[in-house]
């Protein structure tokens, strides 16, 4: 979802201001400023059943799940992102209800598009693994039923796994529970006159 490139580089207490102010999300690492474009219908619908499913599995657990204008702060690598859907149990993130991010997620899913897809992968991606509560990355596509999840395992190592809409999501924390991918694509119309993912 990021796209354009602010010219001027800030410090992270520069863009904190300056986003105030500003009627549209930006996105900051370290130094440079994104502006956050808009989504197609498909990317919202994903977004909403994701986070619909989350909020319902946790809800009766200590864990929260938000979306889009809420955002995250990597400290270690001085960025602020707006992910799609990120879920956190830290009590330091629930505490303050008027905070303006988030920092200790364990759970983080960002849907991919055409534009954003290589940079999801790559340098945000690489960002997002330096935060140490971070076990779950989810990659999720919006022109096929296919996400790709990658879970960071004892050693620290992430592990990809690549899943179709017929396999099933399956999350260790904060306790081990799963989600069919195809959940994910209710109501979803693919290109070329593809049928709706079943209701």
């Amino acid at each position: 979802m990021s796209a354009v490139l602010k010219p001027a580089k800030m410090t992270a207490d520069e863009y904190l201001a300056w986003e105030s102010a500003q009627e549209t999300r930006n996105e900051y690492l370290n130094g440079e400023v994104f502006a956050m474009t808009g989504v197609r219908l498909n990317h919202n619908r994903i977004t909403m059943n994701l986070a619909l499913a989350l909020r319902e599995t946790l809800k009766d657990g200590p864990c929260e799940v938000f979306t889009i204008d809420l955002k995250l702060l990597v400290e270690a690598a001085n960025s602020y992102f707006y992910p799609d859907v990120v879920a956190t149990c830290h009590p330091a993130d629930l505490a303050d209800g008027n905070a303006l991010f988030i920092s200790h997620p364990w759970l983080i899913a960002e849907v991919l598009s055409d534009c954003t897809a290589a940079y999801d992968r790559s340098k945000k991606f690489e960002a997002y693994r330096q935060i140490d509560t971070l076990t779950h990355y989810l990659l999720v596509d919006t022109d096929r039923p296919h996400v790709d999840l990658f879970i960071r395992n004892a050693e620290g190592f992430w592990v990809l796994h690549p899943l179709g809409d017929l396999d099933s999501m399956e999350f260790s924390a904060p306790h081990a529970f799963g989600l069919p991918v195809n959940a994910l694509f209710e109501g979803v119309v693919f290109d070329a006159g593809a049928p709706a993912a079943p209701v």
